[in-house]
């Protein structure tokens, strides 16, 4: 039977630590797992660690390979080449950026950057190493055309949307055409560039591996987020386009939840990301998803497929998220009228019949049974929230895939919420997940609006049942302020659920309400919290309170 497992939602850009430049980073990473291993966590949950594109959400990287370099220690002793002087610049020139309890992605980026590239100077001069050459060899399969691909973006600006890009450069041949010309006029300048993007990845997977080794060491998991599908514009689809359909978006199903969203409410969400020729990948043995995960696996010891459901079908768009605002409040006769008939729905099929569930469920099979052959013995959970098709669970826990319970949306037939004795082993619990308000905004607004005579019946009463199941499952009343009881009641329940995995947020652990993402908006309020300076101290003594409760619990 599989170990049951306390864990911690700590984004890698959420902590803190003296000599940061602005946001989380490895090593304050390897602080974290030291409080976790000393209070009972058994593993760090954090969000996809992929470079990201310029909305800076993880979700979006330009590569599903290369790592975020802004996660990059930079004290002198973990980037070769980089002097104690230069970091205290760079600290003076963010200067109270530092003390933000948000991350300023353009300026850490910037100061971020100018250090690496005052450490490659030195580096590239000097003797190199070993290792760095390793690196380059083993890992040329993706690592050669990622490094093309940041030298093309600084070619076009920076930009990485690359449908863009100048005319020439658009395709694969005419991006490679112009490369052999930079390099015809300037060799050694290109091979430069491209040296210092391998450079950093380098750096990246030297230190995430020396992270995932001292959590080895420390008895702790690191948990990590494989996103469904990959940025329309990323190293990936550009140099394999054979492999993604570029005429649709993956996305979810309209939901009236989002109040405030006239388009999520009529046509769903639409990520942006390009479907993928599956017929082509596993004819060819899914080359790019086991390259994916193989090197996920570096890393981390658990890893969240984001969206499962997108193996077994997943809603799509026939245009991208750009034009989302030219079919607000169009009929779909009208819609169809601009697309030439194409409408968003399932793909590849809805499960509207017996044959269509047995097919996707087919599907969905063959893939998850690749993800976890490539998975190597790393332990896999499926984030199978939103409109789950009924086969769905039973075929994830037949494939030992831990599949999410949210004790309030998880009523059995008759209403009433499922108690955690009764929560499957095979599930991952949780109150919420980074889209989410913290349990105490969730649980006030919850009363809140219950109690609003001015709110819409509909919402009243779905807020004063989600109270109630709430309630229902830590055994309390509904009828009471969130505060230190309400609080242990939730946790406890959660962590002795039979669940095998169960996590709260670092923001439920230090009663915050600051959200780490708000789905369908943009900004820099999504993916920037930063554990305030005052809060560690109270989160880590919120943890020492937590540990005879993980110890009860039996985790």
């Amino acid at each position: 039977m599989p170990v049951r497992l306390a864990g911690l939602l700590l984004p890698a850009f959420t902590p803190r630590r003296d000599g940061d430049l602005g946001i989380g980073d490895t090593l304050a990473l390897k602080h974290w797992i030291d409080v976790a291993a000393a209070n009972g966590i058994g593993f760090l949950q954090l969000l996809p660690l992929n470079e990201t594109g310029s909305d800076d959400s993880p979700y979006n990287a330009i590569s599903s390979v290369a790592l975020e370099p802004l996660y990059l220690s930079m004290e002198p002793r973990d980037v070769p080449g980089l002097e104690a002087a230069d970091v205290e610049v760079a600290r003076a020139e963010l200067g109270e950026i530092l003390g933000s309890d948000r991350v300023n992605y353009a300026a850490v980026r910037k100061v971020k950057r100018a250090l690496l590239e005052k450490a490659w100077l030195r580096f590239n001069a000097g003797p190199g190493d070993v290792g760095f050459y390793r690196f380059q060899r083993e890992d040329k399969a993706w690592l050669e055309n990622y490094c093309i691909y940041r030298w093309l973006m600084d070619q076009a600006g920076g930009s990485e949307a690359w449908d863009y890009w100048p005319e020439p450069m658009r395709t694969v041949e005419g991006a490679l055409a112009h490369l052999e010309a930079a390099r015809a006029i300037d060799a050694a300048a290109v091979e430069e560039r491209l040296g210092f993007y391998a450079w950093v990845q380098w750096l990246c997977f030297v230190q995430w591996r020396a992270v995932r080794q001292h959590a080895d060491h420390k008895g702790v998991r690191l948990m990590g987020d494989i996103p469904i599908g990959v940025s329309r514009y990323s190293a990936d689809v550009f140099f394999n386009r054979d492999d993604f359909d570029l005429g649709w978006c993956g996305g979810a199903p309209p939901e009236r939840m989002f109040k405030y969203d006239l388009f999520i409410q009529q046509w769903g969400q639409n990520w942006g990301i390009p479907l993928y020729h599956w017929e082509r990948m596993e004819a060819t043995g899914f080359p790019w998803w086991r390259q994916r995960i193989s090197m996920l696996t570096d890393v981390f010891h658990i890893f969240r497929i984001d969206h499962v459901l997108g193996f077994y079908r997943i809603y799509s768009f026939p245009w991208q998220p750009q034009r989302n605002s030219e079919f607000l409040d169009l009929t779909e006769e009208e819609a169809a009228g601009i697309t030439g008939g194409p409408l968003p729905g399932w793909n590849p099929r809805p499960d509207d019949t017996a044959d269509n569930k047995a097919e996707n469920r087919h599907d969905g099979d063959v893939r998850l049974r690749m993800v976890i052959e490539a998975a190597k013995g790393a332990a896999v959970v499926g984030e199978d929230l939103g409109c789950v098709p009924d086969y769905v669970r039973p075929h994830l826990a037949s494939l030992d895939v831990a599949g999410f319970r949210v004790p309030h949306w998880d009523a059995d037939e008759e209403g009433n919420v499922i108690p955690p004795e009764e929560l499957p082993e095979c599930s991952f619990a949780t109150y919420a997940t980074h889209d989410h308000e913290s349990l105490p905004a969730m649980w006030e607004n919850f009363r809140t609006l219950a109690d609003d005579v001015r709110a819409d019946e509909a919402e009243r009463d779905g807020a004063a049942n989600n109270l109630r199941l709430m309630a229902e499952f830590a055994g309390i009343e509904p009828d009471q302020p969130y505060g230190a009881e309400v609080k242990r009641a939730l946790f406890k329940a959660l962590l002795d659920s039979k669940s095998r995995y169960a996590a709260i947020m670092i923001t439920d652990l230090c009663d915050l309400t600051d959200r780490i993402n708000s789905p369908g908006t943009v900004g820099p309020h999504n993916w920037s919290f930063r554990l305030p300076v005052s809060q560690e101290s109270i989160a880590i003594a919120e943890l020492a309170k937590l540990r005879p409760v993980i110890q009860e619990a039996g985790r």
